[in-house]
Order: structure tokens, then sequence, then C-alpha cells
């Protein structure tokens, strides 16, 4: 094994990398050892931003700093045990359809508005992934943009998604990885893991960025 380090992911992150609790083999060189998950006590809708792009990032950030100063005792000073670095993984993402920023619906109308709107149309799932190293305060950043294009959503599904309520809340309003969904999915211009909200070569590609700045 070539590196190790621990990792702190944020909660919004944990159940998206469906890594092992323990340990897991990141690449083969690089190996991530779980401290702890954390949650970013954060108002989002306080955090507004024109470009979605700038929004993801301000939103990710915050969450770093929220959970920077709100570390729990053991989790702050890293793995005592060991000399690796602690590495922060925090992220945001929001979908983008016909020019309009998409979160979380915040009521079943909204949810249903915006499930129509990709009906026969396309949508952006515009990602933000932040690696904070938690010993020097290094940060690196990057964007992640995926294209989902979609086929003709029937008014039947839509009412039977947002009466089922479990898919509608994430950013955009649908879970698009969802088996249910996937034959409404003409092309996906990127990954699923982008879909999903976090981007595994951006984090990767972060991760490595943040190792060797500590060579320096």
């Amino acid at each position: 094994m070539g590196y190790e380090f621990t990792a702190m992911v944020e909660c919004h992150c944990r159940p998206l990398i469906k890594f092992p609790d323990l340990c897991c083999v990141l690449t083969d060189e690089v190996a991530i050892w779980f401290l702890c998950c954390q949650c970013a006590d954060i108002d989002e809708e306080a955090i507004r931003r024109e470009k979605p792009e700038e929004l993801v990032q301000a939103l990710a950030e915050a969450k770093a700093d929220a959970i920077k100063l709100n570390l729990r005792d053991g989790c702050a000073d890293g793995d005592s045990s060991s000399d690796r670095p602690t590495f922060l993984i925090t992220s945001d993402q929001v979908k983008v359809s016909k020019g309009m920023i998409r979160e979380r619906p915040r009521s079943a109308d909204e949810a249903r508005e915006f499930i129509k709107a990709y009906s026969g149309d396309r949508a952006f799932a515009v990602n933000y992934v932040l690696v904070t190293n938690l010993s020097t305060g290094v940060r690196k950043g990057g964007w992640d943009i995926a294209e989902i294009d979609f086929h003709h959503i029937p008014d039947e599904f839509v009412e039977e998604v947002v009466k089922e309520g479990g898919m509608t809340c994430v950013a955009g309003g649908l879970r698009l990885t969802h088996p249910s969904v996937l034959p409404f999915i003409k092309q996906l211009v990127g990954t699923a893991d982008s879909v999903r909200g976090l981007p595994r070569e951006l984090m990767e590609k972060l991760i490595r960025e943040s190792i060797e700045a500590m060579s320096y």
C-alpha cells in the first residue's frame, strides 16, 4: 500500500461512497480509513448565489466550516494511533432544468413541477466536492457536471412518485438512478455517481491533489 489517510465525511456524502465502515482501497495506491461521520448543521436557505456552480461551492464550503467548528471529541484530532492525515470530504449538488436551479422541493406541488419539467427535455446535475486537510487547513475543490436527457415522462408516473414521497427528497425532486426512473432516461452524459451527488473520479483527483500538497 502506497499511502493511507483517514477520512471524515459529511453525512450527505457517507451513503454515496458505499465503502466498508472501517477501511477500503480507494485506488491501488491509496487506502481510506473512515474515522467518523459528521452532520453539517447549516441553514442552506440563507446561502444564495445566482449561478449553480457558485451555489454548490458556497454550500460545500459552509458545510466544511460548520463541521470544523463542531468537531466532536475523539474526531477532531484524527486517529491518535496513527500519523495518517485526516481529510474532511463535503459536497453539494443542485439540478438545473430549463435554466432554473432546482434544489430539494419544498412541497409535493414543487416536486411535481420539477419532474414534469424534465419530460422530453434535459437537466444538469451540478456538483462541487471539497476535500479539506484538517491538519493544515488546505482545501482542494472542483466541479463535475452531468447531463441527463429524458424521454417523455407520463403524468401517471409523476403522480405515483410524488405520492410515494421517498424519491422526491433530493436535489431536483427525483432520484434519477432509481430503477423505476431509468426507462425515462434517454441519455446520460457523465457518470451515475455524479448524478447521485458525489462524483468518484473528481473525489479521487482532489484527494490526490491534497496528498501532493503535503509534500511541498
